[in-house]
Order: structure tokens, then sequence, then C-alpha cells
């Protein structure tokens, strides 16, 4: 298993501090949660049915026709490496793990590359994987430069002796909901796929509910191979209302924003100014983070710690409250 944030039951083991005097930042999940509607016993006890209002929900909310919906990105993420011959693949780097890693475990080449690289080596690849904001470092790809790549990617074919199938562009844009006018789910091209996230915007990681935008053939590969039922009936309903409710959108986007700005600011203040990020976290290059991470754990706050280069990574504070605690803690820590 990769290394994730959200391992809080180990942090209570290893740091001997009880749950509920813990302070979360180790994900990218807002805290502004959508507000839980109450689910009718029937869609308990019912199977799930996808000829209900989920679909046509997801539509109006990511401005696409062509959509599946997958038990979270990460079973999207699993399950394309299965769904082509042996290819060539670049993904950029440093990026969420489990996508180098579901290539490589599918047994595909795999190169790990800096985006400004990447794109330079474009050529080379039957697919490439970007992810925009990039998780953890927050630097985000903008839309024509894909397009462009899209279209460099069509215009070849696949490298000799590999899958002969058409280029894939790969585009995973689960922290990108803040600002949907920039998303690719609109452009309906084949070879292009999307991922939308729904836990990370709507505070919901635990429905475990996700979208992939992407030409029809490859959809209906997709359902094939994961089967009947990727989300329960619960999660459908529950996630029909949040895609549907602009104005709690708006909402969450505003607090968002704000919030974001507050961390930053405030690491700033501690001599920890964001290396990059977006709304959702803010990512700190550190040579000492190692040690940072431990103290900020000693105190009962839980972060990311990565290893190449050496850097944490923040989630948003949910209260006032909670930023007066992280900003006592960076001073001692600091200090």
């Amino acid at each position: 298993m990769l290394e994730h944030g959200g391992r809080l039951g180990r942090a209570v083991r290893e740091y001997g501090i009880a749950r509920e005097h813990w302070l979360d930042l180790s994900t990218g999940v807002s805290p502004f949660a959508y507000p839980l509607p109450t689910v009718p016993s029937t869609v308990w006890q019912r199977l799930p049915e996808d000829d209900d209002e989920l679909l046509d929900a997801a539509r109006g909310y990511y401005g696409t026709g062509n959509l599946l919906p997958v038990a979270g990105s990460q079973a999207a993420i699993a399950a394309l490496p299965r769904l082509r011959g042996r290819s060539r693949v670049a993904v950029v780097e440093p990026a969420y793990a489990e996508h180098a890693h579901a290539w490589l475990t599918a047994g595909h080449d795999v190169v790990t590359l800096p985006f400004h690289a990447l794109l330079a080596r474009a050529h080379e690849f039957d697919v490439v994987v970007v992810i925009r904001p990039n998780n953890p470092t927050g630097e985000r790809a903008d839309r024509e430069t894909l397009l462009e790549l899209h279209d460099r990617l069509a215009r070849r074919e696949a490298a000799p002796g590999l899958a002969r199938q058409r280029p894939w562009l790969v585009v995973d844009e689960a922290f990108i909901d803040v600002s949907p006018e920039d998303s690719l789910c609109g452009h309906r091209r084949d070879g292009l796929i999307v991922l939308r996230s729904v836990g990370k915007f709507f505070g919901l990681a635990g429905a475990r509910a996700g979208f992939v935008a992407a030409w029809p053939a490859l959809l209906d590969d997709m359902a094939a191979s994961l089967g009947p039922w990727t989300l329960t009936g619960p999660t459908r309903y529950v996630v029909a209302r949040a895609l549907k409710d602009t104005a709690w959108q708006a909402s969450a986007r505003e607090w968002l924003r704000r919030a974001s700005a507050q961390l930053a600011s405030l690491l700033t203040e501690h001599g920890l100014p964001p290396s990059g990020g977006c709304e959702f976290f803010h990512y700190c290059e550190h040579p000492d983070a190692a040690t940072l991470h431990r103290a900020l754990a000693q105190r009962g706050i839980l972060v990311r710690h990565f290893d190449n280069p050496q850097a944490l990574r923040f989630g948003l504070p949910a209260d006032e409250a909670s930023f007066v605690v992280l900003g006592q803690a960076l001073s001692e820590a600091i200090a």
C-alpha cells in the first residue's frame, strides 16, 4: 500500500495522543462539507439504480453528457491501465503516487517526469498522465497547453512493438472544482480522459464517488471492467443532491478561497511560505521537513510529509479555533 494522508489511527498509536485531540490537515479534502440530507429507508433497501437522477445531475455539473460514475477517481486510476495493451506511459512528477503505481502494476513501461520535460518528450509515449492542480505541488497546466498536447498525441501512432491503440491523455482534475470553468470535461475528444472527484470539493471523501469523462467506447469498456453497482444507493442519492445544489457550491468556493488565503498567510508568517498549492492545500518545501513533521505531530497536528524533495503539505483548518491551534503549534515547532 502506498502512503496517503488521513492515517490518523496510526498517528494516535505512534504519538499517544487521543484521536479527539488531533487537528488532521494531512489530506486535501475540504473541511467545509456538504450537509448530508436524510436518506430514505427505501434507498438503503434497494439495489442501486443507474437510471436515477445522478447522471442528469452530474451532466449538468460537469458540462458533458459522456460520464461514468465510479467509486472515487481512485477506481478509475486503477482501472484505466487494464483497458489497453502494454504501453509506454509518462506520468508527471511529483504527483499522486497511485497513478504511476497503477500503470507499473499492470505491466506498462512507466517514466515519471517534471511537467515541462513531459511536454518536451510527449511524442515518445502512448499515454500521458497529468494532474491539474497537481497533487501535492498545486502546479496547474493551462487548458490550452493540454489541448495542444492532446492534438500532438492524436497525430502520432503508438511506439513500435507496443499497443496499437490511439494515444491517451489522462487528466486528473480532482482539485479543480473551485474553478470549474477551467475544466477539460466539456472538451469531448477521442483519447482525452478526465477524472473528477466528488470527495475533495464536497467534503464527502467517505462516499467514494467520482466520475470519468471520456468518449463513449472507453466508458463502455470501463463500465464492463468495473461491473455493476460502482456506487451505493445512498451515495448516489446524496451526490445527486450535492451536484444540483448551486447555492451551496458558490458558498463552498468562496469559503475555500478565503481559507486557502488565510492558510498561506499563516504559513508565511511562521517562515514557511508556500512553494505551491491550490484552494485545498498548500505545499511547503523545507530542508528540515521531516523534523517539522514530527514536531507538529508531537503537538497533535497531522500534515503530509514528502521525501523528494523534502516538503510538507498542509490541508485547510476547518475554523478559526483550528487556525489558532495551528499557529501556536507552528511557533513552537519552528522555535
